[in-house]
């Protein structure tokens, strides 16, 4: 029976050490809360300076866009997928993806997109080509994603809305 009662014993300190470690190695370092600090104070910054723009529409949420050409068909649903053009840029000007450079139209879900994406396709014409601004919170947040796009990045988009496939 005490052989049992220490075995046991062992597990539970085994199971536990494991959580502490994986605790700890999940905690992140000082100079990542500092850079992330720092990212999220510089998009908001850039992103109050936007708001400040003539032209610049601010929502509820925070996503800011500008209209560069007003579209004159239908405006998608959550539910449709799209086919549209896109520039993606971090705050420095670094493009992290285009579309348009490409050569190829992006086609997907609109509910499977950033959350800004979502938001702002569904007030889009097709036909209409618009400037995004994207909080963090929007965008890809504290996970970042690829090797360009950091945690905490405000990102700046223009979206050709083409076609509402489905």
């Amino acid at each position: 029976m005490k052989n049992k009662q220490i075995i046991a014993l062992v597990i539970i300190a085994a199971i536990t050490f494991g959580f502490v470690v994986k605790k700890i190695t999940n905690t992140p370092a000082p100079e990542e809360i500092q850079n992330s600090n720092e990212k999220i104070a510089q998009g908001k910054k850039f992103l109050e300076a936007k708001s400040a723009e003539k032209g610049v529409v601010t929502l509820p949420s925070g996503l800011r866009y500008k209209v560069l050409v007003p579209g004159l068909g239908a405006k998608p649903l959550a539910t449709n997928t799209i086919k549209a053009h896109y520039h993606g840029t971090l705050l420095n000007g670094t493009v992290f993806d285009s579309s348009v450079d490409r050569g190829q139209p992006f086609t997907a879900p609109v509910n499977r997109l950033i959350k800004g994406w979502t938001e702002a396709l569904q007030l889009m014409q097709v036909g209409g080509k618009w400037e995004l601004y994207i909080p963090y919170n929007l965008a890809y947040g504290a996970r970042g994603a690829g090797k360009s796009i950091k945690p905490y990045e405000t990102l700046i988009f223009q979206i050709e809305l083409l076609e509402i496939i489905k």
